[in-house]
């Protein structure tokens, strides 16, 4: 269960795969801060009604990551990928277009489901594209890319709209569409190389059934989950308000968001480097020890005041980028090594139904108990889950492939 040495070159079919991932972070970058503001602000749509819009996004996600994975299996990830980004970019570009809450509800809602097909794809693609001993480097250069991306796209927004008088998102939303139309050819630029089939005595069958039965994987889905929720979904939503709560400015929180995606970039590589020497399972402990010390930090900064405050946000926000780069050679590797070829895309878009509940269930945790200012007992509970889910790593499995299916 060791996680494959460093590889300074990655197989030629990936770079422009990955070339589309960046291309559309770089959209979704302009757009991820601004919906609510722009759909209240712009469009004259009330708050609550704006939040519901939001919250279509991830209830579209419910049903594109489970669809998604059957059709990159049926159809193949290439096709299914373009066919997820081209309905993004319908949704973005329709919402640009709105005027009333239910073309709100609509856009947003095919905007999430579209990138809900092509999120579980493109790590089917990728995870096609290289061999086993390669993707641990494949999937942390897609996610050291994608924070690129991210971070040049809201750098890019903020320069628009500060440069006019009369900010207009709906220019954001126009270029977020431009950015995933423009992903779909340059991912083609390069031919897929098709593994072979599985052996007839390996073959999978029962579709989504199969994958649930793997209870190897159950184990990992549910250590997905758990990460998430007292993961990146407290990072975007229970960071941003305490730290509002606290006194501190949204100037600082967004300093430490970029504090945070700039870590990412610069570190992942790097950290990869030293991870083909430690076995997954450690990488994993060490990803739970760094995102309990983020907590603490956080719940450290609300008892300072002034630049200690500040200094200890910004310091939780590197340490949790340091956790990030972690997560993302280790748990898509190993989804992928637990998926045959034929249920590969299932088995991705289970993953990232994982994902997807984090980030469904993570918020609401947060609200409810920040609305009682009970910050204090959010982020103690914060810490304790995350020594919960070094227990579920520890659970994992170890050994060969063969020996990790139960």
């Amino acid at each position: 269960m060791r996680i494959g040495g460093w590889i300074p070159s990655l197989p030629a079919g990936a770079w422009p795969v990955l070339g589309a991932d960046a291309l559309s972070a770089v959209g979704s970058g302009m757009t991820m801060p601004f919906l609510i503001v722009y759909l209240h602000q712009e469009r004259g749509i009330p708050l609550a009604t704006a939040g519901v819009a939001a919250a279509m996004l991830a209830l579209a996600a419910l049903a594109g990551n489970p669809l998604g994975g059957a059709a990159a299996d049926r159809f193949g990830p290439r096709p299914t990928l373009a066919t997820g980004l081209a309905m993004a970019a319908a949704g973005s570009a329709a919402i640009a277009l709105v005027r009333e809450p239910w073309h709100a509800f609509f856009a947003t809602a095919l905007t999430g489901f579209g990138l809900a097909v092509a999120t579980p794809t493109m790590d089917a693609l990728l995870a096609r594209l290289v061999p086993p001993q390669v993707r641990s480097t494949v999937f942390a250069v897609r996610h050291a890319t994608s924070n690129a991306g991210f971070a040049i796209g809201g750098t890019a927004a903020a320069l628009i709209v500060s440069a006019r008088h009369d900010p207009s998102y709906a220019l954001l939303y126009r270029l977020d569409a431009a950015s995933f139309l423009l992903a779909i050819p340059l991912m083609f630029l390069w031919p897929v190389a098709v593994p072979p089939a599985d052996p007839p005595e390996h073959a999978a069958a029962g579709g989504y059934r199969a994958v649930v039965s793997d209870r190897v994987f159950l184990r990992l889905w549910l250590l997905i989950a758990v990460l998430v929720t007292v993961g990146y979904a407290q990072f975007t939503s229970a960071l941003p308000a305490y730290t509002a709560q606290t006194g501190l400015g949204a100037g600082m929180l967004a300093i430490a968001f970029t504090v945070n995606m700039v870590t990412v970039t610069l570190a992942q590589l790097l950290v990869l480097r030293v991870l083909h020497r430690i076995r997954r399972r450690t990488a994993l402990l060490l990803l739970c020890l760094s995102w309990a010390v983020t907590w603490a930090l956080v719940l450290a900064s609300g008892r300072m005041s002034g630049w200690a405050a500040v200094a200890a946000v910004l310091l939780a926000a590197l340490v949790f980028g340091l956790g990030e780069t972690l997560m993302s050679p280790t748990v898509p590797p190993l989804v992928n090594e637990l998926a045959p070829d034929s249920l590969r895309g299932r088995y991705n878009g289970a993953a990232t139904l994982a994902y997807t509940t984090g980030f469904a269930i993570g918020p609401v945790i947060a609200g409810a108990l920040l609305e009682r200012e009970l910050g204090t007992v959010l982020f103690v509970a914060l810490i304790a889950a995350c020594g919960m889910a070094a227990v579920l790593a520890t659970r994992l499995p170890t050994g060969p492939p063969e020996r990790r299916r139960l």
